[in-house]
């Protein structure tokens, strides 16, 4: 795995305008893990996943992060702020797990990209991930489960892949209720890309008009040299 060029950033910020999530997640480790494929990348589990974003993150923005959410009770913004390693587990989703419950025996996987790709709703992902369900030694179908069966599985999954369900403890300053909040790297981290291909844009558009300079070479430049160009050409 590799850090990405400030160029190769802004390309892949342009093409995945318009791609689905997913798809961008995997684009992005595609060009930093040039030594696995993109169906390598698509197998792994979502925590794996991951884990790889917030380490390419980390080489990108730094270990910093900093955000906005809205408590739930009273509405107020919260700011959030702490340390990738703070959501970081090594914990590594095994191949299968298996739980038994209510008399039923399962196995299953964790769900992958490739999954999220391939599926719409929730009940076909869960399709997908579920390898065999048996009870007193009779197969039964996915769909023949018992709600709260399928829920014991998420929850199993997200024990067994900690990394694909982070959760942030928060707590309002303007009502002090305390709360959790999802943090969704892939999501996250793709925000704060389009936040700074849009300010590079407007640094190159600005450095092309004073000085007639081509794209490729103001990318080319280091962040402090081109900083110092923008302040001359500004001034």
């Amino acid at each position: 795995m590799r850090a990405l060029s400030v160029s190769e950033l802004l390309d892949l910020w342009d093409r995945g305008a318009a791609q689905a999530p997913v798809v961008r997640a995997l684009h992005l480790l595609s060009a930093a893990c040039p030594d696995m494929s993109t169906g390598d990348l698509a197998a792994l589990s979502i925590g794996q996943r991951d884990h790889q974003l917030l380490t390419l993150r980390e080489w990108t923005f730094g270990s910093d992060v900093s955000s906005l959410t809205t408590c739930g009770n009273c509405g107020a913004t919260v700011e959030l702020a702490f340390q990738t390693s703070d959501v970081r587990s090594d914990r590594t989703a095994p191949a299968q797990a298996s739980l038994a419950i209510s008399g039923y025996e399962l196995t299953f996987r964790p769900p992958t990209s490739a999954d999220l790709i391939a599926v719409t709703e929730s009940s076909q992902l869960f399709e997908r991930c579920l390898i065999e369900a048996r009870r007193q030694g009779e197969p039964v179908p996915a769909d023949g489960l018992p709600e709260a069966v399928v829920t014991a599985v998420a929850d199993r999954l997200a024990e067994e892949d900690p990394q694909a369900d982070v959760k942030l403890a928060i707590r309002c300053l303007s009502c002090d209720e305390a709360s959790t909040v999802p943090f969704d790297i892939a999501n996250f981290f793709w925000i704060e890309i389009d936040a700074w291909a849009r300010r590079i844009v407007r640094e190159v558009h600005t450095l092309a008009r004073a000085y007639g300079w081509a794209e490729r070479d103001i990318l080319a430049l280091s962040g402090r040299r081109r900083s110092l160009y923008l302040e001359m050409a500004m001034a």
